[in-house]
């Protein structure tokens, strides 16, 4: 049996410290009806920076010698630049900061396991409209991933133009709790592109 580690902040955590088998309520717990003989851990931490996961990446992934992982990272890393008032030279340094993070994230999973990586784009959605302001940086970020996947040999998930053309043709209130945070629906898509992303490796 595989298993599969899932790393990343509250949009996979979604309370799965309040839950019995420990998977959450999100995209996380939508993965066992999808995938047959994985085992699957969510290690998703309300809060997580790119940093965060990094300092706990030997003991939420290296020592449990995964199969298959995910990440979800970034979106915090953007809420932090954006709502601590950094002047325009700051948040270049933290974006600049995350993208180091997440090669050292990166660099240790692939040099300390022999785990096929799946990275997850970061995404925001512009309601409420104060979160427009976030989408060029969530871009920004999204290249320097997708860049690091393919040094990395790893998958890459799009899904921020997915999930806001998915809110354009439902509403936002049928993807999205806040413009961060995902609804059930929102959280099916990304279970969908994950089972569908490790079944092709």
């Amino acid at each position: 049996m595989r298993r599969l580690v899932c790393l990343g902040d509250s949009i996979t955590a979604a309370d799965r410290l309040f839950c019995p088998d420990r998977l959450g309520q999100g995209y996380v717990s939508m993965l066992p009806s999808r995938l047959k003989d994985v085992e699957i851990l969510n290690k998703g931490m309300d809060g997580f920076t790119i940093a965060r996961i990094l300092q706990n990446i030997q003991r939420d992934c290296i020592d449990l010698q995964p199969d298959l992982v995910t990440i979800q990272a970034g979106i915090n890393n953007i809420g932090l630049m954006m709502d601590t008032d950094r002047t325009r030279a700051q948040q270049t340094q933290m974006l600049a900061d995350a993208v180091r993070d997440y090669t050292a994230l990166l660099e240790q999973i692939t040099k300390q396991t022999k785990a096929r990586l799946i990275l997850i784009e970061p995404f925001v959605f512009p309601y409420p409209d104060r979160l427009s302001a976030w989408i060029p940086h969530v871009k920004t970020l999204s290249g320097h991933i997708r860049e690091l996947a393919d040094i990395y040999g790893c998958a890459f998930l799009p899904l921020h133009d997915l999930l806001l053309a998915e809110a354009g043709r439902l509403g936002f209130d049928a993807v999205t709790t806040d413009g961060v945070h995902l609804t059930r629906a929102g959280h099916e898509i990304i279970a969908q592109r994950i089972a569908r992303a490790i079944q092709s490796v």
